[in-house]
């Protein structure tokens, strides 16, 4: 159980880490185009990640939370499933701020 929790952890990292090539990306972008700097949700979301993803290698090392506690508790489940979606739904937002102008239909 703790090597699926640790890979999930690389799982969100390596999340968090496209997110921050995406934020680079986009401020690059944002700086050509004279847009607003929303390029700022791509880090939050991938601060998020990241604290979620050492959050769950810590306790897949130490077993602070043990597995049947994770499930029944309300607020471990919300740092185990809510803030990770929270973090990849900001990245899908921006990223379709940004960059849904590939997707329009030009004539």
């Amino acid at each position: 159980m703790t090597f699926l929790n640790l890979f999930g952890a690389l799982g969100m990292m390596g999340i968090g880490i496209a997110l921050v090539m995406l934020a680079r990306l986009s401020k690059r972008l944002g700086t050509a185009t004279r847009s607003k700097p929303y390029y700022i949700g791509f880090y939050v979301g991938a601060i998020i990640l990241f604290s979620v993803a050492v959050l769950q290698s810590l306790n897949a090392i130490f077993n602070f939370v043990p597995p049947d506690l994770l499930a029944a508790e309300p607020v471990w489940a919300v740092v185990y499933h809510g803030m990770p979606a929270l973090g990849i739904t900001l990245g899908l937002y921006f990223a379709w701020r940004y960059w849904s102008w590939l997707l329009a239909e030009r004539d």
